[in-house]
């Protein structure tokens, strides 16, 4: 048994809590952290399963090219016994052996459209990948201005609280001294208490923005951190035209669907080509008593019952598939783009009205009746209204700069175009 020193006893004693509560604030800290835009794109990239999943598609891809360029295997047939001759010929016994090496050769045009219809799908696959990482970035953008404007939310309506809640307690104040009647009391805690159930409501929209975000970065954020920054604030000119020619040029869906029309192309091709059968050549050694016979052979089927209808008629319907659902992808982008643009102005002409003077009007408004409820001039009933509409004016604010900010980030979404 070790026996330790009555300072060291008292040292461990004093530095152990210590130690232990700084891990718990260390933890803490870490938990309620807050990140940028910046910091919430770089962890999705890294950790987000969608991506992942979307790169293991290349991997494939690159195995069935390696698989379309590859060579039919030959084949090495042995044959070894004892025999012995019939006894008219001297009833002789010997070692009968023979080896046949046989070697499938391709008909060129086949395997040349299987390889090309094997590097349009790997190039598919990573436009797969680049689409989804285009999905990622701007899921994470829409979630981190969602989790932003909750926030901002949750602030205004904590600081309304708190101003609702002083001017509570002096109307209680000038209840109590016969100065107003009571009436005003009830109608001071109706406003708190409603104040508190909008406060309540933004915690939990609070909690579902931080949840879905968490969720794009891979679940490595916990329950209580946050966001810091800031809403998009350049306007931008949105010319609906100049974007739909953009997304038609480079969305990575739309090469996706271009490289899998090219890819069933290719396939129509292989299965056409198919009806010329495989030639195998193949060399004979065969060793008998008396004989010894060194020889070639050509076998060459001949598709006589079956000329792959079968397998034509698929590779035909794959091609108007993905050019049905070119024309389907196209139209649904447009449609998103022209939706999104809308949107977009809508949210700068609010943003505009706001900026111009609606602020300033409202928060001049309460300043007004604030001060006239002070003096006696207003009654509670009108600073309650007009605290209300200041509160509101600021809310559709924070609403309006976030909507614009998801648009733009749902343009590059559709567009295919990072900013």
């Amino acid at each position: 048994m070790v026996h330790l020193p009555p300072r060291t006893l008292f040292l461990a004693g004093v530095l152990l809590p210590a130690l232990l509560t700084g891990t718990v604030v260390l933890a803490q800290v870490q938990e309620s952290r807050s990140y940028r835009l910046e910091e919430m794109i770089g962890m999705a990239l890294q950790n987000n399963p969608g991506l992942q999943e979307a790169a293991s598609l290349v991997t494939r891809g690159q195995g069935l090219k390696t698989t379309a360029s590859a060579y039919p295997n030959p084949s090495i047939d042995g044959t070894f016994g004892p025999g012995r001759t019939r006894e008219s010929l001297g009833n002789t016994h010997f070692f009968e052996r023979g080896i046949t090496v046989s070697q499938p050769l391709e008909w060129p045009g086949m395997r040349q459209a299987r390889q090309r219809a094997a590097e349009a799908g790997l190039a598919g696959f990573e436009a797969t990948v680049a689409a989804t990482r285009l999905n990622v970035l701007a899921d994470v953008k829409i979630a981190f201005y969602q989790l932003l404007l909750a926030q901002r939310n949750a602030q205004l309506i904590t600081e309304a609280l708190a101003i609702v809640q002083d001017f509570h307690r002096s109307v209680k104040a000038r209840v109590d001294a016969g100065q107003a009647r009571p009436f005003e009391t009830l109608k001071a805690n109706v406003e708190v208490q409603k104040v508190g159930n909008d406060l309540n409501h933004a915690q939990h929209t609070l909690i579902v923005a931080r949840s879905r975000l968490n969720a794009l970065t891979g679940g490595l954020l916990g329950k209580n951190f946050g966001v810091q920054g800031d809403f998009v604030s350049s306007r931008r000119e949105l010319n609906l035209e100049d974007l739909i020619a953009s997304a038609m040029e480079q969305h990575p869906t739309v090469h996706r669907v271009r490289k899998e029309i090219e890819r069933a192309g290719h396939s129509i091709v292989q299965e056409r080509q198919s009806l010329i059968p495989f030639v195998t050549v193949s060399g004979l050694f065969h060793q008998e008593a008396a004989e010894t016979a060194y020889l070639a052979r050509l076998s060459v089927p001949i598709p006589l019952w079956y000329r792959r209808q079968g397998e034509i008629t698929v590779a035909l319907s794959a091609k108007q598939r993905a050019e049905a659902e070119q024309v389907r992808m196209q139209n649904e982008l447009v449609s998103a783009i022209t939706e999104s643009v809308e949107e977009a102005h809508a949210a700068q002409d609010q943003l505009e009205v706001f900026e111009k003077g609606l602020l300033k009007q409202t928060e001049e408004t309460l300043r007004i009746a604030k001060i006239s409820f002070q003096q006696g001039a207003a009654s509670l009933l009108e600073f309650i209204d007009a605290q209300r509409v200041h509160r509101q004016m600021l809310l559709e604010y924070a609403q309006a700069r976030a909507n614009l900010s998801v648009e733009l980030a749902r343009l590059e979404r559709w567009t295919g175009e990072i900013r």
